[in-house]
């Protein structure tokens, strides 16, 4: 059976922590911020942890099980 390949769009979004979790960058922070308060901009600077839910397909599309 052939190694399976990383999804490209997945290697450039996802980052694995040192715990073996991985991060994404939160949505929203693209354009239209003069409308978003300076809180809401500031805590989307934060990363985030993929959800439990999301954890199988995204190990998958990076080829890591």
């Amino acid at each position: 059976m052939p190694k399976m390949k990383t999804v490209s769009g997945a290697k450039k979004r996802f980052k694995v922590t040192g715990t073996g979790e991985l991060k994404r960058q939160r949505a929203n922070r693209r354009h239209i911020l003069t409308s978003k308060n300076r809180k809401r901009k500031r805590q989307l600077r934060r990363g985030a942890l993929v959800d439990a839910s999301n954890l199988k397909l995204t190990l998958r599309a990076l080829a890591m099980r």
